[in-house]
């Protein structure tokens, strides 16, 4: 799919509701200063500096589709202890329904506590882990309250997930049963399954996600290439009588397998910084993209943007739609540069952007050639907003205004060195006189000029103030002008040119 259509599809997701079941944790985090190594014994003491709570397991899933604007349903146990507390506190934050997430007085609440090690207060380096769980199956009577929990939501679910981490909760038989009641209620059911080598609880579902290495483990060879995860999927695909298969392949992105569709799905190179919790992220992403009605080629490639984001984060880290729509937008940008000939186009990615609360400033001129005054100007235009957008006047603008031998440099020339500057955002060319007709299309939030502008009447003024926009005059560096630099051009041409024992005139 192309980035428009991405873009446009991004923004429509709305807020579908989505029905999770698995293993609910909380991650923990310790930050200490790793300053010296114990009189004790040989191991480093860490100086404990911070200390953080996050949603893990299932929960992940929950905060990451809460922070894409979606609704979630959680479906599962917690101890009834400190830590369950916690974990419902931070999910109740995020505006997810706890109402189904059972505390029981037996079992623990499943948590992970992560020791964090920072070289000069800023290197994070995680050096122990320490799990505290129960991986028992559950009695007939908590399953049979998680079930009846299950399905009285599931009429007013559009899609359900099954997040497995192979704590005990998601044992074969359950499983089956909020697979057979979520289909016959109509719902895709998704899967993220765990590493062990049989799925078989897991036939009937819609789609399973599972990472190169669980992969390997159900299918009985390794996913060394693209064509280990067509076959797998193959396999994956026949084998539990799926929908769709996505196996999730780090850094060469995705390989999907539909009844339309084999085909490997790359992504972008990221630097990578933490990939816990990609694989949440990825199951979030489609559960609420094929929600709102997306294709299957669509959903991946919008839950591939997540995940790469989400692996450029440390720890477990949700994504919103708005970094997703900046991803998009960016991509856009290294395509298609800064430079849009039809008005059109930048006005529909200027909607974009103020959805996402960012404030639109307005410039124009000639930018002919340019100097130190030039770059003051436009760094000031970005204090002044998020998004700055330059009108430049074309060439028979130019001429109309400053005569026949104006501009030097053609408003192609003139473009691409302005879209080099980290100021500008966006540029567009207009033939009239002045901008007005522009501005009135743009409706910036903030209006730039040059302060010299001040005695003969900013162009727009009436127009963006009548809608609560805000006029802003940069100040000017003295003495720089693109035509006294034009004209010690031609003066210095001159006197080169001047012939030996000529006077000058």
């Amino acid at each position: 799919m192309t980035l428009p259509h991405l873009l446009k599809t991004v923004t429509q997701l709305g807020s579908p509701t989505v029905l999770l079941a698995g293993d609910f944790m909380l991650d923990s985090y310790i930050y200490g200063d790793a300053l010296r190594i114990s009189p004790e014994a040989p191991v480093q003491v860490l100086k404990v500096m911070d200390r953080q709570y996050s949603p893990g397991g299932a929960a992940s899933v929950a905060a990451d589709i809460t922070t894409l604007d979606a609704h979630c349903l959680c479906i599962g146990v917690i101890g009834d202890d400190a830590e369950g507390r916690r974990l419902l506190e931070l999910l109740t934050q995020l505006k997810a329904d706890c109402s189904a997430l059972i505390p029981l007085p037996d079992r623990p609440t499943i948590s992970k506590q992560r020791i964090i090690g920072l070289a000069q207060h800023r290197h994070r380096q995680q050096l122990l882990r320490i799990d505290d769980e129960c991986t028992l199956p559950l009695t007939d009577e908590q399953y049979d309250r998680l079930l009846e929990h299950f399905q009285s939501r599931l009429g007013c679910s559009d899609i359900v997930c099954l997040q497995d981490y192979n704590k005990g909760l998601l044992q074969p038989d359950f499983c089956r049963c909020l697979i057979r009641a979520a289909r016959q209620a109509g719902k895709k059911v998704l899967i993220d399954p765990p590493l062990q080598p049989d799925y078989s609880k897991f036939t009937g579902a819609t789609l399973i996600t599972p990472n190169r290495r669980e992969t390997a483990g159900a299918v009985g060879f390794p996913i060394n290439t693209i064509d280990d995860a067509a076959r797998a999927a193959a396999k994956l695909y026949d084998q539990l009588q799926l929908e769709a298969v996505v196996i999730t392949l780090d850094k060469e992105g995705a390989y999907l397998r539909t009844a339309d569709i084999d085909q490997h799905f790359p992504t972008v190179p990221r630097t990578v910084y933490d990939v816990t919790g990609a694989g949440d992220m990825m199951l979030a992403a489609l559960a609420v993209t094929l929600a709102a009605g997306c294709d299957w080629a669509t959903a991946l490639q919008l839950a591939n943007i997540a995940a790469g984001i989400e692996v450029e984060k440390f720890g477990v880290a949700t994504v919103s739609i708005s970094e997703i729509i900046n991803e998009i937008i960016s991509r856009s940008k290294s395509k298609t540069g800064k430079i849009r000939e039809d008005l059109s186009v930048l006005l529909k990615e200027l909607d974009i952007h103020r959805r996402q609360k960012e404030k639109i400033v307005f410039t124009n001129g000639c930018f002919d050639v340019l100097h130190r005054g030039h770059i003051e100007y436009l760094r000031f235009c970005r204090q002044q907003g998020d998004i700055v957008v330059v009108g430049i006047n074309s060439d028979a603008s130019v001429r109309a205004l400053k005569g026949p031998d104006r501009p030097i440099n053609n408003q192609h020339d003139r473009a691409a060195v302005l879209a080099a500057f980290e100021f500008v955002d966006y540029i567009v060319f207009f033939d009239e006189l002045d901008p007005l007709r522009l501005i009135q299309q743009i409706r910036p939030d903030v209006l730039v000029k040059g302060a010299d502008w001040a005695q003969k009447g900013v162009v727009g003024r009436e127009f963006v103030e009548s809608y609560g926009g805000t006029v802003k005059l940069a100040p000017l560096v003295e003495g720089k002008s693109s035509t006294s630099v034009i004209n010690k051009i031609r003066n210095a041409q001159r006197n080169t040119n001047q012939q030996p024992g000529d006077k000058q005139k």
